[in-house]
Protein backbone atom coordinates (compact mmCIF):
# COMPACT_ATOMS: atom_id res chain seq x y z
CA UNK A 1 0.00 0.00 0.00
CA UNK A 2 1.32 3.28 -0.79
CA UNK A 3 2.04 5.34 2.58
CA UNK A 4 -0.37 8.77 3.03
CA UNK A 5 1.76 12.19 2.94
CA UNK A 6 1.40 12.56 6.91
CA UNK A 7 3.14 9.17 7.45
CA UNK A 8 5.83 10.30 5.18
CA UNK A 9 6.03 13.54 6.82
CA UNK A 10 6.25 12.36 10.40
CA UNK A 11 9.01 9.46 9.19
CA UNK A 12 11.12 11.91 8.07
CA UNK A 13 10.77 14.84 11.48
CA UNK A 14 10.91 11.39 13.68
CA UNK A 15 14.08 10.47 11.54
CA UNK A 16 15.44 14.11 11.57
CA UNK A 17 15.00 14.43 15.46
CA UNK A 18 16.96 10.60 15.87
CA UNK A 19 19.87 12.07 14.38
CA UNK A 20 19.91 15.54 15.83
CA UNK A 21 19.40 13.48 19.00
CA UNK A 22 22.55 11.13 18.64
CA UNK A 23 24.97 13.88 17.69
CA UNK A 24 24.44 13.60 13.72
CA UNK A 25 26.69 17.07 12.94
CA UNK A 26 30.38 17.47 13.78
CA UNK A 27 29.91 18.74 16.87
CA UNK A 28 33.25 19.90 18.18
CA UNK A 29 35.57 17.09 17.38
CA UNK A 30 38.37 18.68 15.19
CA UNK A 31 40.01 15.24 14.18
CA UNK A 32 36.65 13.18 12.83
CA UNK A 33 35.36 14.24 9.64
CA UNK A 34 31.65 13.15 9.00
CA UNK A 35 29.96 12.27 6.06
CA UNK A 36 26.33 11.86 5.29
CA UNK A 37 24.82 9.93 2.24
CA UNK A 38 21.78 8.23 1.21
CA UNK A 39 21.19 4.63 1.97
CA UNK A 40 19.65 2.75 -0.25
CA UNK A 41 15.92 1.51 0.98
CA UNK A 42 17.20 -1.78 0.16
CA UNK A 43 18.49 -3.78 2.98
CA UNK A 44 19.97 -5.69 1.03
CA UNK A 45 22.04 -3.04 -1.37
CA UNK A 46 25.61 -2.30 0.47
CA UNK A 47 28.00 -1.35 -2.01
CA UNK A 48 28.37 2.61 -1.09
CA UNK A 49 28.36 1.66 2.32
CA UNK A 50 31.52 -0.99 1.64
CA UNK A 51 33.32 1.65 -0.89
CA UNK A 52 32.56 4.63 1.72
CA UNK A 53 34.14 2.42 4.50
CA UNK A 54 37.45 1.25 2.56
CA UNK A 55 38.14 4.86 1.26
CA UNK A 56 37.52 5.41 5.06
CA UNK A 57 40.26 2.84 5.85
CA UNK A 58 42.53 4.54 3.27
CA UNK A 59 42.25 7.78 4.33
CA UNK A 60 42.54 6.86 8.36
CA UNK A 61 46.02 5.13 7.30
CA UNK A 62 46.82 8.43 5.21
CA UNK A 63 46.42 10.58 8.19
CA UNK A 64 46.79 9.39 11.02
CA UNK A 65 45.18 10.80 14.12
CA UNK A 66 42.36 11.25 12.39
CA UNK A 67 38.94 10.00 11.96
CA UNK A 68 35.81 8.97 9.88
CA UNK A 69 32.43 8.98 10.64
CA UNK A 70 29.86 7.69 7.79
CA UNK A 71 26.47 9.13 8.52
CA UNK A 72 23.79 6.88 6.53
CA UNK A 73 20.50 8.10 5.98
CA UNK A 74 17.87 5.42 4.44
CA UNK A 75 15.18 7.29 3.24
CA UNK A 76 13.81 7.65 0.15
CA UNK A 77 15.33 10.86 -2.22
CA UNK A 78 12.50 13.14 -0.78
CA UNK A 79 13.14 12.23 2.40
CA UNK A 80 16.87 12.02 2.47
CA UNK A 81 16.83 15.21 1.30
CA UNK A 82 14.92 16.85 3.80
CA UNK A 83 17.27 15.41 6.74
CA UNK A 84 20.14 16.22 5.11
CA UNK A 85 18.86 19.99 4.75
CA UNK A 86 17.55 20.04 8.31
CA UNK A 87 21.06 18.85 9.58
CA UNK A 88 22.38 21.48 7.85
CA UNK A 89 20.55 24.41 9.71
CA UNK A 90 22.66 24.42 12.53
CA UNK A 91 26.22 23.76 13.42
CA UNK A 92 25.68 21.42 15.90
CA UNK A 93 24.07 18.77 13.41
CA UNK A 94 25.86 20.01 9.95
CA UNK A 95 27.60 16.64 8.50
CA UNK A 96 31.80 17.87 7.30
CA UNK A 97 30.60 16.20 4.20
CA UNK A 98 27.26 15.30 2.07
CA UNK A 99 26.31 13.42 -1.12
CA UNK A 100 24.45 16.01 -2.91
CA UNK A 101 21.78 15.57 -6.01
CA UNK A 102 22.72 17.92 -8.65
CA UNK A 103 18.71 18.86 -9.28
CA UNK A 104 19.03 19.94 -5.21
CA UNK A 105 22.55 21.68 -4.96
CA UNK A 106 21.23 24.93 -6.35
CA UNK A 107 18.72 25.52 -4.02
CA UNK A 108 20.71 24.43 -0.86
CA UNK A 109 23.60 26.90 -2.61
CA UNK A 110 20.62 29.92 -2.20
CA UNK A 111 20.00 28.50 1.16
CA UNK A 112 22.79 29.03 2.32
CA UNK A 113 23.67 25.24 3.12
CA UNK A 114 26.85 24.67 0.98
CA UNK A 115 30.14 26.56 0.99
CA UNK A 116 32.53 27.60 -2.60
CA UNK A 117 35.12 25.05 -3.21
CA UNK A 118 37.15 26.95 -5.28
CA UNK A 119 40.15 27.98 -3.48
CA UNK A 120 40.69 23.70 -3.21
CA UNK A 121 39.69 23.74 -7.14
CA UNK A 122 42.64 26.20 -7.62
CA UNK A 123 45.30 23.66 -6.44
CA UNK A 124 43.61 20.46 -7.42
CA UNK A 125 45.25 18.76 -10.48
CA UNK A 126 42.64 16.38 -10.76
CA UNK A 127 40.25 18.66 -11.46
CA UNK A 128 41.66 19.49 -15.19
CA UNK A 129 40.14 15.51 -15.51
CA UNK A 130 36.74 16.25 -15.20
CA UNK A 131 34.50 17.06 -18.46
CA UNK A 132 32.98 20.55 -19.09
CA UNK A 133 29.46 19.33 -18.61
CA UNK A 134 30.06 17.78 -15.07
CA UNK A 135 31.93 21.03 -13.71
CA UNK A 136 29.27 22.77 -14.86
CA UNK A 137 26.59 20.87 -12.81
CA UNK A 138 27.29 21.78 -9.42
CA UNK A 139 28.12 25.60 -10.63
CA UNK A 140 25.77 28.35 -9.14
CA UNK A 141 24.94 31.64 -10.66
CA UNK A 142 27.53 32.96 -8.44
CA UNK A 143 29.83 31.15 -10.72
CA UNK A 144 31.29 29.56 -7.80
CA UNK A 145 31.59 25.27 -7.63
CA UNK A 146 29.89 23.87 -4.77
CA UNK A 147 30.29 20.13 -5.50
CA UNK A 148 32.92 17.38 -6.89
CA UNK A 149 30.59 15.50 -9.33
CA UNK A 150 31.56 11.33 -9.15
CA UNK A 151 29.82 10.33 -12.13
CA UNK A 152 26.87 10.95 -14.04
CA UNK A 153 23.85 9.20 -16.17
CA UNK A 154 21.60 8.88 -19.13
CA UNK A 155 18.30 7.28 -19.66
CA UNK A 156 16.75 4.82 -22.17
CA UNK A 157 14.30 1.81 -22.38
CA UNK A 158 15.06 -1.56 -21.13
CA UNK A 159 12.91 -4.27 -22.40
CA UNK A 160 12.45 -8.10 -21.90
CA UNK A 161 13.27 -9.98 -25.19
CA UNK A 162 11.92 -13.35 -23.52
CA UNK A 163 8.36 -11.50 -23.26
CA UNK A 164 8.89 -9.85 -26.43
CA UNK A 165 9.04 -13.16 -28.26
CA UNK A 166 6.55 -14.67 -26.11
CA UNK A 167 4.22 -11.72 -27.51
CA UNK A 168 5.87 -11.77 -31.60
CA UNK A 169 7.78 -8.97 -31.30
CA UNK A 170 11.28 -8.29 -32.39
CA UNK A 171 14.12 -8.68 -29.80
CA UNK A 172 16.03 -6.01 -31.77
CA UNK A 173 13.11 -3.63 -31.05
CA UNK A 174 13.95 0.45 -31.57
CA UNK A 175 10.92 1.91 -31.36
CA UNK A 176 10.41 5.55 -33.57
CA UNK A 177 7.84 7.38 -32.02
CA UNK A 178 5.54 7.12 -28.40
CA UNK A 179 3.07 5.25 -30.81
CA UNK A 180 5.21 2.73 -31.08
CA UNK A 181 5.82 2.18 -27.35
CA UNK A 182 2.12 2.37 -26.84
CA UNK A 183 1.84 -0.52 -29.49
CA UNK A 184 4.13 -2.63 -27.97
CA UNK A 185 2.68 -2.25 -24.71
CA UNK A 186 -0.61 -2.77 -26.06
CA UNK A 187 0.42 -6.26 -27.37
CA UNK A 188 2.37 -7.46 -24.49
CA UNK A 189 -0.94 -6.83 -22.48
CA UNK A 190 -3.16 -8.87 -25.01
CA UNK A 191 -0.31 -11.90 -25.72
CA UNK A 192 1.29 -12.00 -22.68
CA UNK A 193 -1.08 -11.68 -19.31
CA UNK A 194 0.35 -11.76 -15.90
CA UNK A 195 3.39 -9.04 -16.85
CA UNK A 196 3.20 -5.28 -16.55
CA UNK A 197 3.54 -3.99 -19.86
CA UNK A 198 5.12 -0.69 -19.31
CA UNK A 199 6.47 1.26 -16.72
CA UNK A 200 6.81 4.94 -16.55
CA UNK A 201 7.49 6.28 -13.21
CA UNK A 202 4.53 9.08 -12.03
CA UNK A 203 3.53 10.98 -8.78
CA UNK A 204 4.44 12.56 -6.17
CA UNK A 205 6.15 9.96 -3.72
CA UNK A 206 8.92 8.95 -6.12
CA UNK A 207 9.97 12.18 -6.56
CA UNK A 208 12.54 13.65 -8.41
CA UNK A 209 12.06 9.77 -10.16
CA UNK A 210 8.79 10.51 -11.12
CA UNK A 211 9.58 14.42 -12.58
CA UNK A 212 12.52 13.56 -14.54
CA UNK A 213 13.21 9.57 -15.69
CA UNK A 214 9.04 9.41 -16.35
CA UNK A 215 7.94 13.02 -17.24
CA UNK A 216 11.07 15.12 -18.50
CA UNK A 217 11.54 11.75 -20.62
CA UNK A 218 8.51 12.47 -22.15
CA UNK A 219 8.45 16.64 -22.16
CA UNK A 220 11.91 16.91 -23.60
CA UNK A 221 10.58 14.85 -26.89
CA UNK A 222 8.23 17.56 -27.85
CA UNK A 223 10.43 20.48 -28.74
CA UNK A 224 13.19 22.70 -27.87
CA UNK A 225 13.50 23.97 -23.88
CA UNK A 226 9.79 22.50 -23.25
CA UNK A 227 10.42 23.42 -19.61
CA UNK A 228 12.53 26.45 -19.27
CA UNK A 229 13.73 28.85 -21.84
CA UNK A 230 17.11 30.04 -21.50
CA UNK A 231 17.22 32.97 -23.79
CA UNK A 232 13.76 33.99 -22.11
CA UNK A 233 14.92 33.40 -18.83
CA UNK A 234 11.47 31.86 -18.10
CA UNK A 235 10.22 28.90 -17.42
CA UNK A 236 7.27 27.79 -20.01
CA UNK A 237 4.28 26.97 -19.47
CA UNK A 238 2.19 24.08 -19.72
CA UNK A 239 1.57 23.89 -23.42
CA UNK A 240 0.39 21.33 -26.16
CA UNK A 241 3.99 19.61 -24.96
CA UNK A 242 3.05 19.31 -21.67
CA UNK A 243 -0.39 17.95 -22.28
CA UNK A 244 0.73 15.67 -24.65
CA UNK A 245 2.74 14.19 -22.51
CA UNK A 246 0.64 13.64 -19.72
CA UNK A 247 -1.53 12.13 -22.14
CA UNK A 248 1.17 9.67 -22.71
CA UNK A 249 0.85 8.71 -18.93
CA UNK A 250 -2.80 9.02 -18.61
CA UNK A 251 -2.89 6.46 -21.58
CA UNK A 252 -0.45 4.14 -19.70
CA UNK A 253 -2.26 4.16 -16.54
CA UNK A 254 -6.01 4.41 -17.72
CA UNK A 255 -5.46 1.18 -20.32
CA UNK A 256 -3.92 -0.51 -17.19
CA UNK A 257 -0.44 -0.87 -19.50
CA UNK A 258 1.47 -0.01 -16.22
CA UNK A 259 1.81 -0.95 -12.54
CA UNK A 260 -1.31 -0.26 -10.12
CA UNK A 261 -1.42 3.09 -9.41
CA UNK A 262 -1.08 1.75 -5.79
CA UNK A 263 1.93 0.20 -6.23
CA UNK A 264 3.32 2.96 -9.00
CA UNK A 265 2.66 6.27 -6.41
CA UNK A 266 4.69 4.03 -3.94
CA UNK A 267 8.11 6.39 -2.89
CA UNK A 268 9.93 2.90 -3.62
CA UNK A 269 8.70 1.69 -6.98
CA UNK A 270 12.03 2.08 -8.18
CA UNK A 271 13.42 0.05 -6.35
CA UNK A 272 10.79 -2.48 -6.55
CA UNK A 273 10.94 -2.26 -10.16
CA UNK A 274 15.25 -3.23 -10.40
CA UNK A 275 14.84 -5.62 -7.60
CA UNK A 276 11.35 -7.21 -8.16
CA UNK A 277 9.42 -6.67 -11.24
CA UNK A 278 12.43 -6.65 -13.37
CA UNK A 279 14.36 -9.53 -12.19
CA UNK A 280 11.52 -11.68 -11.19
CA UNK A 281 10.35 -11.58 -15.29
CA UNK A 282 7.34 -9.69 -14.33
CA UNK A 283 7.91 -6.46 -16.22
CA UNK A 284 8.72 -6.49 -20.27
CA UNK A 285 9.21 -2.40 -20.88
CA UNK A 286 10.80 0.23 -18.58
CA UNK A 287 11.78 3.59 -19.22
CA UNK A 288 14.49 4.25 -16.28
CA UNK A 289 18.39 4.93 -16.10
CA UNK A 290 21.70 3.80 -17.08
CA UNK A 291 22.74 2.54 -13.58
CA UNK A 292 20.04 -0.12 -12.56
CA UNK A 293 22.43 -3.19 -13.71
CA UNK A 294 23.96 -2.20 -10.33
CA UNK A 295 21.15 -3.87 -8.53
CA UNK A 296 22.23 -7.11 -10.40
CA UNK A 297 26.13 -7.62 -9.70
CA UNK A 298 27.39 -9.88 -7.32
CA UNK A 299 27.68 -7.05 -4.70
CA UNK A 300 24.04 -5.61 -5.79
CA UNK A 301 20.90 -6.00 -3.77
CA UNK A 302 19.30 -8.71 -6.33
CA UNK A 303 22.12 -10.48 -8.02
CA UNK A 304 21.11 -11.47 -11.47
CA UNK A 305 24.26 -13.20 -13.53
CA UNK A 306 21.14 -13.56 -16.58
CA UNK A 307 19.81 -10.32 -17.08
CA UNK A 308 22.51 -9.46 -20.13
CA UNK A 309 21.36 -12.74 -22.36
CA UNK A 310 17.50 -11.60 -20.90
CA UNK A 311 17.07 -7.70 -21.13
CA UNK A 312 17.85 -5.10 -24.61
CA UNK A 313 17.82 -1.53 -23.97
CA UNK A 314 16.65 0.92 -26.84
CA UNK A 315 16.53 5.08 -26.96
CA UNK A 316 13.77 6.39 -26.02
CA UNK A 317 12.50 8.62 -29.29
CA UNK A 318 10.84 11.54 -29.41
CA UNK A 319 7.23 12.24 -29.58
CA UNK A 320 6.91 11.72 -33.36
CA UNK A 321 10.25 10.78 -34.40
CA UNK A 322 11.28 13.99 -35.15
CA UNK A 323 14.99 14.88 -35.13
CA UNK A 324 17.34 14.25 -33.33
CA UNK A 325 14.83 11.30 -33.15
CA UNK A 326 16.40 10.31 -29.34
CA UNK A 327 15.85 11.80 -25.71
CA UNK A 328 17.91 11.28 -23.23
CA UNK A 329 18.47 12.94 -19.38
CA UNK A 330 21.32 13.31 -17.73
CA UNK A 331 21.81 14.12 -13.93
CA UNK A 332 23.98 13.10 -11.14
CA UNK A 333 25.16 13.37 -7.74
CA UNK A 334 27.89 15.32 -6.17
CA UNK A 335 30.40 15.68 -2.63
CA UNK A 336 29.60 19.63 -0.80
CA UNK A 337 30.78 20.54 1.76
CA UNK A 338 28.39 22.46 4.00
CA UNK A 339 28.60 25.84 5.18
CA UNK A 340 28.38 25.35 8.36
CA UNK A 341 30.63 22.27 8.68
CA UNK A 342 33.38 22.37 11.74
CA UNK A 343 35.86 20.93 9.87
CA UNK A 344 35.67 22.11 5.97
CA UNK A 345 39.19 21.61 5.25
CA UNK A 346 39.17 17.41 6.96
CA UNK A 347 36.52 17.13 4.55
CA UNK A 348 38.12 18.40 1.34
CA UNK A 349 41.16 15.89 2.31
CA UNK A 350 38.23 13.11 2.13
CA UNK A 351 37.11 14.06 -1.23
CA UNK A 352 40.80 13.81 -2.59
CA UNK A 353 40.48 10.60 -1.48
CA UNK A 354 37.62 9.67 -2.27
CA UNK A 355 38.55 10.91 -6.26
CA UNK A 356 42.18 9.22 -5.95
CA UNK A 357 42.01 7.39 -9.89
CA UNK A 358 40.87 3.92 -8.39
CA UNK A 359 38.87 4.76 -5.93
CA UNK A 360 37.27 6.99 -8.98
CA UNK A 361 37.02 3.99 -11.25
CA UNK A 362 35.81 1.39 -8.41
CA UNK A 363 32.89 3.67 -7.16
CA UNK A 364 31.82 4.28 -11.23
CA UNK A 365 31.76 0.32 -11.65
CA UNK A 366 30.41 -0.57 -8.82
CA UNK A 367 27.24 2.54 -8.65
CA UNK A 368 27.26 1.24 -12.56
CA UNK A 369 27.44 5.39 -13.50
CA UNK A 370 28.99 7.07 -16.33
CA UNK A 371 32.10 8.34 -16.16
CA UNK A 372 32.85 12.49 -15.50
CA UNK A 373 36.40 12.05 -15.63
CA UNK A 374 38.46 11.27 -19.34
CA UNK A 375 41.22 9.19 -17.29
CA UNK A 376 38.16 6.98 -15.54
CA UNK A 377 36.36 6.88 -19.06
CA UNK A 378 39.73 5.11 -20.69
CA UNK A 379 40.04 2.58 -17.76
CA UNK A 380 39.82 -0.40 -19.05
CA UNK A 381 37.91 -1.73 -16.28
CA UNK A 382 35.56 1.23 -16.85
CA UNK A 383 34.77 0.26 -20.40
CA UNK A 384 34.17 -3.47 -19.30
CA UNK A 385 32.26 -3.13 -16.01
CA UNK A 386 28.78 -3.56 -17.44
CA UNK A 387 26.81 -5.05 -20.36
CA UNK A 388 25.08 -2.01 -22.19
CA UNK A 389 27.89 0.62 -20.80
CA UNK A 390 28.85 1.54 -24.09
CA UNK A 391 25.05 1.82 -25.49
CA UNK A 392 23.85 4.53 -22.62
CA UNK A 393 27.96 6.41 -22.96
CA UNK A 394 26.31 6.37 -26.87
CA UNK A 395 23.30 8.54 -25.07
CA UNK A 396 25.53 11.52 -23.79
CA UNK A 397 25.63 13.06 -27.62
CA UNK A 398 21.10 13.40 -27.14
CA UNK A 399 21.19 13.85 -23.45
CA UNK A 400 19.57 17.36 -21.88
CA UNK A 401 19.62 18.74 -18.53
CA UNK A 402 17.54 19.79 -16.07
CA UNK A 403 17.53 23.90 -15.50
CA UNK A 404 20.21 23.96 -13.20
CA UNK A 405 18.00 27.05 -11.03
CA UNK A 406 17.34 26.77 -7.01
CA UNK A 407 13.52 26.75 -7.68
CA UNK A 408 13.52 23.61 -9.79
CA UNK A 409 12.63 20.91 -6.88
CA UNK A 410 9.53 22.82 -6.60
CA UNK A 411 8.82 22.87 -10.33
CA UNK A 412 9.68 19.21 -9.79
CA UNK A 413 7.19 18.97 -7.73
CA UNK A 414 4.54 20.54 -9.62
CA UNK A 415 5.52 18.30 -12.31
CA UNK A 416 4.95 15.47 -9.83
CA UNK A 417 1.27 16.27 -8.94
CA UNK A 418 0.04 17.03 -12.51
CA UNK A 419 1.35 13.48 -13.03
CA UNK A 420 -0.70 12.10 -10.16
CA UNK A 421 -3.53 13.48 -11.02
CA UNK A 422 -3.95 12.10 -14.58
CA UNK A 423 -2.58 9.03 -13.34
CA UNK A 424 -5.31 8.50 -10.99
CA UNK A 425 -7.99 9.81 -12.64
CA UNK A 426 -8.62 12.95 -11.09
CA UNK A 427 -8.26 15.46 -13.57
CA UNK A 428 -7.44 15.28 -17.37
CA UNK A 429 -4.36 16.28 -18.90
CA UNK A 430 -5.53 20.06 -19.78
CA UNK A 431 -6.84 20.21 -16.28
CA UNK A 432 -3.12 19.30 -15.03
CA UNK A 433 -1.57 21.20 -17.11
CA UNK A 434 -3.40 24.17 -15.85
CA UNK A 435 -2.97 23.51 -12.55
CA UNK A 436 1.09 23.20 -13.40
CA UNK A 437 0.87 26.58 -14.92
CA UNK A 438 -0.98 28.28 -12.02
CA UNK A 439 1.85 26.72 -9.26
CA UNK A 440 4.93 27.73 -11.35
CA UNK A 441 3.46 30.95 -11.85
CA UNK A 442 3.58 31.16 -7.65
CA UNK A 443 6.88 29.65 -7.64
CA UNK A 444 8.19 32.43 -10.00
CA UNK A 445 6.39 35.63 -9.09
CA UNK A 446 4.79 35.32 -12.83
CA UNK A 447 7.75 35.22 -14.69
CA UNK A 448 6.21 32.40 -16.93
CA UNK A 449 7.10 31.95 -20.93
CA UNK A 450 3.33 31.47 -22.64
CA UNK A 451 3.51 28.85 -25.40
CA UNK A 452 1.12 27.27 -26.98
Amino acid sequence: MRPTAPLIALSAVLTAAALTACGGGSGSDTDTVKVAYNRSTDNKIRFKDQLLASVKKQFEKANPGKKVELVPIQAPDNDYAAKVQQMMRSPKTAPDLVYEDTFRINSDIKAGYLRPLDDHLESWDTWDRFVDTAKTAAKAEDGKTYGIPDGTDTRGLWFNKDIFAKAGLPGDWQPKNWDEILDAARTIKKKVPGVVPLNVYTGKAPGEVAAMQGFEMLLYGTGEDPLYDPQAKKWVAGGQGFEDSLEFVRTVYGEKLGPDPSDALDPNINTRVATELLPEGKLAINLDGSWIGQQWQKSGGKPWPEWPDVLRQAPMPTQKGQAPGKVSMSGGWTWAIPAKANNPDLAWKFIEQLQTKENAVEWDVVNAQIAVREDVAADPEYRKSMPGIDFFTSLVEYTRYRPALPVYPQVSTAIGEAMEAVTTGDASPAEAAQAYDDQVRSITDGAVLNRP
